[in-house]
């Protein structure tokens, strides 16, 4: 039976079983889509990485939930380079990275971190209801329409689309008691992958602003840290001027609410880069298993 190495990595953070826990495949040439799948399942986390050969890029990533492919996963592309640079398999510097919505850049620091470029950004200001949307997240409608006048609820995307609803306060914010149902189907409305709820009212004092990710309709209740979602609101702040000057880097905390405490590091100048670290939290080996057209059952 095939077997493979597998580890569990959190990402966005340097303290273990902090941050946004992803499996990596490191070697996962040969292994079909339902292996895949299987070994996602087994793992636990929301993505799975594997780390693939390419004829196009230095190397490629297939993302997996444990249930379905997805296209692009941020936290776990952050993963799966922080841990061949911790392995020395790849040496800090630019690499290319094949995906399902195309060729990304990563890049990687002298001190582990990786940085991902994002796609070019699309925001789109949404004529929504605040009542509607303070209901489904749980918030007073005041907390939404206190800044709804300089930063208006929007569609964001640098590859994967968010709603991004701004909250004045962190008290505001903390006490969400969201109706996941609702955002759901919400989100759909918009082929949105959830919501990312932020305040500039933040825990520390470096942090640019805090913020909260349901995204329901992807398997993920609330998000530990969301890096597609980060790039996609940075790029949001810079459309909107919610900055006289943009800083160099933008500090994005999340997690805190779901006891893993995130930081997502966000730059907005010529392009939309996402960074942070990670750290490894399991190593370990997993049997693969050979599965017949048979065996698997469609739902």
């Amino acid at each position: 039976m095939d077997r493979r190495r597998a580890l569990l990595v959190d990402a966005f953070t340097t303290e273990p079983l902090s941050g946004n826990v992803a499996g990596v495949v490191p070697d996962a040439d040969g292994l079909d889509a339902e292996q895949m799948r299987a070994v996602a399942a087994e793992l636990g986390a929301s993505e799975t990485a594997f780390v693939c050969s390419s004829g196009s890029a230095d190397r490629r990533i297939r993302y997996f939930t444990p249930t379905q492919e997805i296209d692009l996963c941020g936290h776990a592309t952050i993963a799966a380079h922080a841990h061949l640079a911790a392995e020395r398999a790849i040496e800090p510097g630019t690499h290319t990275l094949e995906t399902n919505v195309g060729t990304l850049d990563i890049e990687i620091g002298e001190l582990g971190e990786v940085w991902m470029t994002q796609d070019a950004p699309t925001i789109q200001q949404l004529d929504v209801d605040y009542d509607r949307i303070a209901e489904m997240l749980g918030v007073d409608v005041a907390a939404l329409r206190d800044v709804g006048a300089d930063l208006p609820i929007a569609l964001a995307s640098t590859g994967l689309p968010f709603v991004v609803v701004p909250v004045n306060f962190l008290e505001h914010l903390s006490a969400a008691t969201p109706d996941f149902d609702a955002i759901d189907e919400f989100a759909a409305e918009y082929d949105a992958a959830g919501i990312y709820a932020f305040t500039f009212d933040t825990i520390d004092g470096d942090s640019t602003l805090h913020a909260r990710c349901f995204a329901p309709g992807v398997g993920i209740p609330e998000d530990p840290a969301t890096g597609t979602a980060s790039g996609a609101c940075g790029a949001y702040l810079r459309q909107m001027g919610a900055f006289d000057s943009v800083p160099d880097e933008l500090r994005f905390e999340q997690g805190h609410f779901v006891d893993r405490p995130s930081l997502v590091r966000v730059t907005v100048d010529e392009r939309i880069q996402v960074g942070g670290r990670a750290v490894q939290s399991l190593d370990g080996e997993l049997a693969v298993p050979e599965f017949e057209a048979d065996d698997i059952i469609e739902a």
